[in-house]
């Protein structure tokens, strides 16, 4: 187990089995550029191109905490990045579950293809890259069990809301905090809010 993952443990970030077996497996390294991979460990937002950075360990242990995702569940993943996240979930859900990863860039969807094909992720259908607008979500394999979003809007999207099951998780940063969502019916949801973060803002792809 890594120096990384010991320490997200020790600080109580890291809790549940399947997320730590996650970051155990999947190196962070492996899902940035060649000049950063030495700072993989590095508590800190790295960048990845495209004005775009990879999440912080911490943070990303927290918001995969928040989600509680089991094995075998259907899970989308808004803001691929270098892939890291999906790498993660993908872990998570196992051979039997479905991560859908979206990305508004193409050059970072080339990007995260590779990188996550190092874990043979994609050759087992695991998890799925998409091109398209985060806004939008991807209706075509609706309801999700847990979506998670990994750059900060202003609000929830509708598309976001109308595709999670009853039942499942919403995980979103809003502004400067982490927000939590369960779905209790079409119309009612639970949220809990953990202020003190920061993300690059979810955008609308161009020409949408």
């Amino acid at each position: 187990m890594s120096r990384l993952v010991n320490d997200l443990i020790y600080h109580g970030y890291l809790r549940s089995d399947e997320v730590i077996k996650a970051m155990s497996d999947v190196n962070r390294a492996d899902f940035l550029p060649p000049k950063f991979q030495q700072q993989a460990e590095v508590e800190m937002a790295l960048p990845i191109g495209h004005g775009q950075t990879v999440t912080p360990p911490r943070t990303t242990a927290i918001m995969l905490e928040l989600l509680d995702v089991k094995k075998g569940h259907h899970v989308l993943d808004v803001g691929t990045g270098s892939g890291w996240t999906a790498a993660l979930l993908g872990n998570i859900v196992g051979a039997d579950g479905r991560v859908v990863t979206i990305e508004r860039i193409d050059d970072l969807i080339a990007i995260a293809k590779e990188n996550i094909e190092k874990y043979r992720y994609l050759s087992d259908s695991r998890v799925e890259c998409i091109s398209g607008d985060a806004m939008d979500g991807y209706a075509k394999e609706a309801p999700y069990d847990r979506i998670l979003v990994s750059a900060a809007a202003t609000a929830v999207p509708e598309a976001l809301k109308s595709q999670l099951k009853v039942g499942g998780k919403l995980v979103i940063p809003l502004h400067n905090s982490v927000c939590y969502f369960e779905k209790k019916s079409e119309d009612d949801y639970y949220k809990e809010e953990f202020s003190g973060f920061n993300f690059v803002p979810l955008v609308q792809r161009s020409g949408f």
